[in-house]
């Protein structure tokens, strides 16, 4: 049990846990998953640091894209935007690298989710380590992280 899947259950969120047998030498975590699942690769969501103006945040996007820094930075309402460091992700969050999950993190931060998932009854998030992911609703993750939708 992750962090994640505890919080799940305690907020009564429906949700699926997906395990797959993660390869060591894969660094395309969200594309494995969805290789190894069966799954679209744009129904699987990765889960990303950005840190906007020196301030910490969540992005929560396709597989299938790329953060647009610029307008990530606007869409926090600031102005420069960088992705988080590696060391500085892990800390902040709890997890790994490649299982970086939304869902309890050790602090909470600002967090967008890209309005690609509204397209979906579900998606896919890391459940909080490598190789385990969780199917939850769009709806249920902006509420449980305090998110909001975004184009970014």
């Amino acid at each position: 049990m992750t962090p994640a899947i505890i919080l799940l259950e305690k907020k009564g969120i429906q949700f699926q846990i997906l395990k797959f047998d993660h390869d060591p030498s894969q660094h395309n975590f969200a594309n494995e998953a969805a290789e190894k699942l069966g799954l679209l690769t744009e129904q699987v969501f990765k889960t990303l640091l950005v840190d906007v103006d020196g301030v910490l945040n969540v992005a929560i996007l396709p597989a299938t894209r790329q953060v647009d820094l610029k307008a990530f930075a606007r869409a926090c309402k600031g102005k420069k935007a960088v992705m988080a460091d590696a060391k500085q992700a892990q800390t902040t969050t709890g997890y790994l690298i490649g299982g970086i999950s939304p869902f309890a993190q050790k602090k909470r931060l600002n967090t967008l989710l890209h309005s690609d998932a509204k397209n979906f009854d579900t998606i896919y998030v890391s459940a909080g380590k490598r190789g385990l992911e969780v199917a939850v609703s769009p709806e249920d993750l902006i509420r449980l992280c305090g998110a909001q939708f975004s184009q970014f």
